[in-house]
This record gives structure tokens, sequence and C-alpha cells, in this order.
């Protein structure tokens, strides 16, 4: 009779549990490094945050910022181009590719998902897909981004909207699920977003 189980109630060898033990502890040290970094990163300083999440392996552009109380799973495979501007509260998982292009504005408590779970499989397992967003696009406040999804360049994402599908260049899209609402008239930006708000 076996001594140990999995969470599914499958049986393990001695040698199974022993690895699941030593990953349960990894993940606590990762999880306990994840809090400590999601409290450094709160400092009221954009050059400070930058500084820190590139150490922790975010790719990040000159004069893009991240205001504060941005959240992340991890910010190894987080690359931002130049002059972008991440808002308050924003939630980048980065369990897969995040790339988010030059000139472009995320607004507050935006989340943006690599990952999730593939609710038809036996053991509920996660699945990723990567997210890319083209430069001059803009993302309204508190809309979802779910795994798998692009972007196209100078499109919009209205508030509140829950993409789960590719979205075309410049084309406007709303709702839930985001569909196309209307199209970007300015087909040739130039423009820079600007700095960031200071102590934010």
């Amino acid at each position: 009779m076996a001594i140990f189980h999995d969470r599914m109630g499958r049986e393990l060898t001695l040698e199974e549990a022993q690895g699941k033990v030593g990953n349960r502890l990894y993940n606590y040290m990762a999880d306990f490094s994840l809090f400590v970094l999601h409290l450094l990163v709160n400092i009221p300083s954009h050059h400070l945050r930058r500084f820190l999440m590139r150490i922790a392996g975010a790719k990040i552009g000159k004069y893009s910022s991240i205001h504060m109380d941005c959240r992340f799973f991890s910010l190894k495979k987080l690359k931002i181009e130049e002059d972008s501007v991440i808002g308050y509260g924003v939630f980048l998982d980065g369990r897969d590719k995040i790339t988010i292009g030059s000139h472009v504005d995320i607004a507050s408590e935006v989340m943006i998902y690599t990952s999730e779970h593939d609710i038809n499989s036996e053991d509920f397992r996660a699945i990723t897909g990567s997210v890319e967003i083209g430069d001059y696009v803009f993302i309204g406040p508190r809309a979802i981004i779910l795994p798998g999804v692009r972007i196209g360049k100078g499109a919009v994402v209205a508030a509140g909207a829950v993409v789960t599908k590719d979205v075309s260049e410049f084309v406007i899209v709303g709702g839930i699920p985001a569909e196309i609402i209307g199209e970007r008239k300015l087909k040739d930006p130039k423009y820079r977003v600007g700095r960031a708000r200071l102590f934010q």
C-alpha cells in the first residue's frame, strides 16, 4: 500500500514524493522573493523601480515608466520598448512572454495574462501563451488581455474590454468579449507618450 499520494489521489513512489516536496520548498522561496520584490518596486521613484525590475530580469527601454502597485509573477519574460507608460495597479503576468512596443499607454488596473487553466483537462493544468502589444497602442482602464493575444500597432482597447483574440492595427475594440467598435483615424502616429507622474 502506497504511503504517498498527490493532490489527484495518484500513488507516488518515495522518489516522486521527495521531488514534489523539493518543488514545493522552491515555490515557497520563489513566492517569498516575489513578495519582497513587490514591496521594493512600490517605492515612489520611477528610476529606482525600473532599476529593480531590470535586475529581476525585465527589459525596459529608455523613457518608459511603470507606476506603483504593478504586479507580476515573473519579470524574466517581460520586454517594454521605449517611451511607454504602464499605469497604476497593472498586472503583468509574466509566466510567458509579454512584449510591449514603443509609445504604448496602458491605463490603470489593466490585467495582461499569459497563463490560464485548461478547464477540459483532467488535472486542470495551466496552459500559456505569449502576449504582444504593438507600438502606439492604447489600452483603457481595467481592460483584460488573455493569453496568446496580439494587439496590432495603433489599436485602441476600450475600458473594461476583455480581449480574447488578436486585434488588427488601428482598430478600436470594446466589450466582453472585445469586438471591433470603430477605427482609429490617425494612421501615422509620431507622438511621444510623455513623462509619467512623479511619486506614483
